[in-house]
């Protein structure tokens, strides 16, 4: 084996060509370099974990989501010119991931306080946030944050539920939208729900909705045209629940509802964001403790890395 060795080890040192190649960022999404010195960073976005999940009603583990999410981008990494875009994303965006967020387990609180003062903290520095949850409660901090900075925004929110439910706990998954729409963070007359397919009182629904049927039936197309004639020319957040998807599609998550979104469909649709004034993004709901073959958080990482291609192809 020695001898093997030194044999390799010549062979090396004569192939003039040969550049050792270190992995240095296993651990972060699309293995971006990791830096918590975001001020300053050049980077155009901020890659954060939001490992909470005191607020789901259903099953736990989305506090998991982040890690998910980050191990199973290293199926995405090799690609370089991903299809069907015909450039490599580093050549026209930079992008860190800054890790976790830290707040004091068992304490929601200190979660909420830290969430928002980490967003404002990114946002000063005009760069923009790519967020993975945690359940969807983490939204409504981050756009605490943004509201700050941008003024209510043009929601576009992919979900199998409104979350705009009024009759929930002070830290509840189910309310967050109803909550941001009562603290004036949403402009309600510029935003969209796609893919809802659970109860709720359409002759009191501040959003336009389109139903998972709808969306099924109609393709990526027609929702593009919806968002298009509803957004406009806002400035605009995406929230990806990512039980929006059918569970064949994303079983990893907490409150998985039949008859949903196939991943096509959703990517096609970001991908048709280009244009769109989008100021950030989260993908919340990933448990990756019910996932199978990591389907649910593969899914999650090819949303966010198809957001980040619309981001790139825009400074493009």
């Amino acid at each position: 084996m020695a001898g093997q060795n030194s044999k390799n080890e010549a062979h090396l040192k004569a192939n003039e060509e040969y550049v050792p190649i270190y992995a240095t960022y296993t651990d972060t999404f699309m293995q971006f370099p990791f830096d918590r010195e975001i001020e300053a960073s050049d980077a155009d976005v901020v890659v954060s974990g939001i490992p909470f999940d005191l607020a789901c009603s259903g099953r736990s583990g989305s506090r998991m989501g982040p890690k998910g999410v980050r191990t199973a981008s290293s199926n995405l990494v090799w690609e370089g010119l991903r299809w069907p875009w015909d450039f490599a994303l580093d050549d026209h965006l930079k992008v860190i991931d800054c890790g976790d967020i830290f707040f004091q387990y068992g304490e929601p609180e200190s979660f909420v306080v830290n969430a928002e003062a980490h967003a404002d903290r990114i946002l000063n520095t005009g760069k923009k946030m790519l967020s993975f949850g945690g359940d969807h409660f983490v939204t409504l901090p981050l756009l605490h944050a943004y509201a700050k900075h941008y003024g209510p925004l043009a929601l576009i929110h992919f979900d199998a539920h409104t979350d705009t439910y009024s009759g929930g706990s002070k830290y509840d998954h189910g309310t967050v939208f109803h909550h941001a729409v009562e603290e004036g963070l949403i402009d309600t007359d510029h935003s969209i729900q796609i893919g809802i397919r659970t109860t709720y009182d359409p002759a009191d629904h501040p959003f336009e909705v389109l139903d998972a049927a709808w969306v099924n039936d109609h393709g990526p197309a027609g929702v593009l045209e919806r968002i298009k004639a509803r957004v406009g020319d806002k400035q605009a957040y995406v929230s990806f629940d990512i039980d929006g998807l059918d569970p064949s599609f994303a079983p990893g998550t907490g409150t998985p509802v039949a008859a949903g979104i196939t991943t096509d469909c959703a990517l096609k649709v970001i991908r048709g964001l280009q244009g769109f004034d989008l100021v950030g993004m989260d993908v919340v709901e990933v448990a990756p403790s019910y996932d199978h073959s990591e389907i649910t958080s593969l899914a999650a990482a090819t949303l966010a890395l198809e957001f980040l291609y619309v981001l790139a192809s825009q400074k493009r």
